[in-house]
């Protein structure tokens, strides 16, 4: 008889990331994995291209430089931040560590997937809540939540919808949880956010024990490659924390990159700008296609196309032109597309790709 791992890590399908490919086509323009539009930021570059010199060196096991640019960049104590090989490694641990057999986890139905895959290995009941609107319920996430409840995880903005739940909400969301319950805030497109009643989770952090913010260099800081995220929390769960994480569990690579990039002048706002006037001229531009765009709070669009052979159809015609763009019928959004915010050229690229007459979205929008 073969040697069995435990039940529920059967029950976990491999997490497929966004393609990056198309076969028979030479120019690839990926769409599909909100990376940031600009790529690195020169500091970074320069940064990683010098950690090579030193590459036979064993990392800062506790990341001080790191932790210490990240506390003066965000105004947050060093030693209540962690860090970890990008921001799904540190909810993996969190996850573990708070989850396990006999207690559940709940999250928003279309929550990011890795929260429903991580909590299955972990053993977890995974509980997953409708949403209005395509918007997370607050109600409806209290409500789920019975007494093996460990974890509640809320993308703000979510993932692949965009969707940002207002700060009263979330703050009636962590007033409504028992006190034994972790609230983890994924705040991995924060600094796209324009709403000025928004916080990433500082607030919530700083007002109880049982509440975790985690953040990314994926997204706005374009280091996605490197994999590098952080966590700042309550004093006791970030111990906990770096109890199980490993002790190298970032490279020194990825510290000196992070350290450089967050020091790059004017980056997040040159890069915030540009999302903000792109992702409302996409907007206009497929809306104008008799497309339903969702709002979004992210450096992506979520387009529904009507049908999930539409769907399909306006992806193969994308594809066919060397733009990868993300299918989310895994979130249980057939109907859908994500489309990452690129430059202006790969914006305007889209935007011609489905307006025209070789176009599936184009020959409706005529015919309309």
């Amino acid at each position: 008889m073969p040697v069995m791992p435990r039940p529920s890590i059967l029950s976990v399908e491999p997490y497929v990331g966004g393609e990056s490919k198309v076969p028979g086509v030479n120019r690839i323009v990926k769409l599909s994995s909100n990376e940031g539009a600009f790529g690195p930021p020169p500091a970074a570059i320069a940064a990683i291209a010098e950690a090579g010199r030193e590459a036979h060196r064993y990392p800062d096991g506790g990341a001080t430089a790191l932790r210490e640019a990240i506390g003066r960049h965000h105004g947050l104590d060093p030693a209540r931040i962690v860090t970890g090989n990008g921001s799904d490694e540190l909810l993996a641990l969190l996850i573990l560590a708070y989850g396990g057999e006999g207690t559940e986890l709940v999250m928003s139905a279309h929550g990011f997937l890795m929260y429903d895959l991580t909590g299955r290995w972990a053993g977890c009941r995974v509980i997953k809540v409708p949403e209005k609107n395509l918007i997370a319920d607050v109600d409806g996430l209290i409500a789920a939540c019975g007494p093996r409840t460990r974890l509640v995880i809320l993308a703000n903005p979510n993932n692949p919808t965009g969707a940002l739940l207002p700060q009263s909400e979330v703050n009636r969301l962590r007033a409504g949880l028992r006190e034994d319950i972790v609230l983890i805030l994924d705040s991995a497109y924060a600094e796209y956010v324009q709403d000025p009643d928004y916080d990433p989770g500082q607030a919530l952090v700083d007002a109880g024990s049982n509440t975790v913010m985690t953040r990314t260099f994926s997204k706005v800081w374009g280091l996605g490659g490197i994999r590098l995220g952080w966590a700042y929390g309550p004093a006791e769960i970030i111990d906990v924390l770096n109890r199980v994480r490993g002790p190298f569990n970032v490279s020194a690579t990825a510290m000196a990159a992070g350290i450089a990039a967050l020091s790059e002048p004017d980056w997040v706002a040159k890069s915030v700008a540009h999302n903000a006037a792109w992702r409302a001229r996409l907007t206009e531009g497929l809306t104008a296609l008799g497309l339903r765009v969702h709002p979004s709070q992210g450096n992506f669009l979520l387009v529904d196309f009507g049908s999930a052979d539409a769907a399909k159809a306006a992806d193969a015609h994308l594809r066919g032109r060397g733009l990868i763009v993300r299918g989310v019928a895994v979130y249980g959004l057939p109907t859908c597309l994500r489309i990452t915010v690129g430059t202006a050229e790969e914006c305007g690229m889209v935007l011609e790709a489905l307006a025209g007459a070789d176009s599936p979205v184009g020959r409706s929008a005529a015919h309309a």
